[in-house]
């Protein structure tokens, strides 16, 4: 009976365990892909004693660089601005633009406060009416959206057009993927209106469903409805053309193979068309999001509708001096949530494709 070397097993050990940790980390770099922390597998690699000094260039690479190159646009920044005089004064710095993010956030504390005290006064005022037998009122809270609320309202507003244009253009695509008289009938359309601007949409939508929603006590406003509208009408562009070109791109041999089993159309397009063609679909998905809240910020602006447009809008009309840092500071929100709408849709890509695309 052969014994056995203890130190060759702890080193079997050894490399077994570093064996499963490599491997839990190349599983967890999908998802810091997504997240956009695709630099934390070098630096877990190199933590892990795989080999560091490469580890270290990669690190260098994906974080030192992008941190070098934001340093750097801070610095021109803050040296160049104050040389620049608008009718508001210098352009802000960093250091302003940042204030007046500070003083935002205060403010939106202040204010989500004071709507709490009226609706506990109001709450208190219900309870005494009800005790004296009297009829509860209703009031509303008449003070202005903070400037996190007029966040929610336009990421609520993008979502809901978003999810129209996309139930809309997914079956028109694969319709225009499958049946090439489907193609050359939406094709003119997609072509005429595809490059038609928000700004032109606009005026016919707020017309069309001030004549048509003349409720005034519906599910949605008005305002709601039409720029979530504007946003459809935008964006279902991209979302029709991908997954119309995916489908058409789909394997013959698969075409042919369905045609053999005698797949009814719903059951092609279930098990065939969809899981093939879902790459492509995404893609246009993340495009489509991308081209609506890029429109819904311009269409908040023009009709004056509550979201980041009209917060731009109306410091632009304030005219004070913190007008522009804060202006600068709705530019920076509106950027950040765009670039995390695109990790949103890439992130559920992620869980129904095996697509490497970002």
């Amino acid at each position: 009976m052969t014994a056995i070397d203890p130190a060759s097993a702890a080193a079997e050990e050894r490399e077994a365990r570093r064996t499963r940790i490599f491997s839990r980390i190349t599983k967890a770099d999908r998802w810091f892909q997504v997240l956009g922390l695709s630099w934390l597998t070098p630096l877990l690699k190199a933590a892990a004693g795989d080999n560091p000094r490469a580890q270290v260039s990669e690190i260098w690479r994906l974080l030192g660089v992008p941190l070098l190159a934001i340093a750097a646009f801070l610095t021109l920044w803050g040296t160049l601005a104050p040389t620049v005089q608008t009718s508001l004064g210098a352009v802000p710095g960093p250091a302003q633009v940042w204030e007046q993010a500070v003083n935002l956030h205060e403010d939106a504390q202040a204010k989500a406060a004071s709507k709490a005290k009226f609706e506990d006064q109001v709450a208190k005022l219900n309870e005494r009416r009800i005790e004296q037998g009297r009829e509860p009122v209703e009031r509303a809270y008449t003070g202005s959206p903070s400037y996190y609320q007029q966040i929610w309202t336009s990421i609520k507003t993008v979502f809901f057009g978003f999810l129209i244009a996309s139930v809309i253009a997914i079956p028109l695509g694969i319709a225009a993927g499958l049946s090439p008289t489907a193609n050359a009938a939406l094709n003119p359309i997609i072509q005429i209106f595809k490059p038609v601007s928000p700004l032109a949409w606009l005026p016919i939508v707020t017309m069309v469903v001030s004549a048509v929603y003349v409720t005034n006590d519906g599910l949605f406003s008005k305002s709601f409805l039409n720029s979530a509208i504007t946003v459809t009408l935008c964006s279902l562009w991209p979302t029709l053309i991908n997954t119309s070109l995916g489908v058409a791109s789909i394997d013959k041999d698969l075409v042919n193979v369905s045609k053999v089993l005698k797949m009814n159309t719903w059951t092609k397009i279930t098990k065939l068309v969809l899981p093939s063609a879902l790459p492509l679909i995404f893609t246009g998905l993340r495009l489509s999001l991308g081209v609506g809240w890029m429109v819904l910020i311009a269409a908040e602006m023009l009709a004056q509708n509550p979201g980041l447009g009209k917060f731009v809008w109306d410091e632009f009309q304030n005219g004070s001096s913190q007008s522009l840092a804060k202006i600068m500071v709705a530019v920076f929100t509106i950027g950040i949530i765009g670039f995390l709408l695109d990790r949103l849709m890439y992130a559920i890509q992620s869980l129904f494709t095996f697509s490497n695309h970002r």
